[in-house]
């Protein structure tokens, strides 16, 4: 997989658990080796240009993604083409008071966004209470699993 990762933030990030945790979580969701993704950390200023300019909504957010190929999950007969799968933006100074907030750590708080971000990426929504379901509930699948393979490395 082609990860790309371009922290233009001032908060300090560990780039290769982002960078495992993507890889982690294609294999899972059985996307080409040769698809693309783009993951991009800025601060507050640029990704409150980012929200107003694409969501038309005030304010810095946590993350945003930017669908391209529309590629969506394989299976493990059939896994995805390759493809460019698009960019996700992450505002760590988001993540960090919000991670604040759940009592854990902005690396946590990372990992749920950037695994967010991707799942949007793949085409799933959380507008309607089903879709929300199905895609909180793979969301929290894909997390422990990297989880359990973190504790083991």
């Amino acid at each position: 997989m082609m990860i790309e990762i371009n922290n233009e933030s001032a908060i300090d990030v560990d780039e290769t658990v982002l960078q495992r945790l993507t890889d982690f979580n294609l294999a899972q969701l059985h996307v080409s080796a040769d698809a693309e993704v783009a993951i991009v950390l800025v601060d507050e200023g640029a990704m409150e240009a980012l929200h107003v300019q694409w969501m038309d909504e005030p304010g810095p957010t946590d993350v945003l993604s930017f669908p391209m190929d529309e590629l969506r999950p394989g299976t493990e007969e059939r896994p995805t083409p390759p493809g460019l799968l698009g960019d996700i933006v992450l505002c760590p100074q988001v993540a960090e008071s919000q991670a604040q907030a759940a009592g854990h750590t902005l690396m946590d708080e990372l990992i749920l966004l950037t695994t967010h971000g991707l799942l949007h990426l793949l085409g799933y929504d959380h507008a309607e209470p089903e879709e929300e379901r199905e895609m909180f509930g793979l969301q929290k699948e894909l997390i422990q699993g990297f989880a359990r393979v973190e504790r083991g490395r």
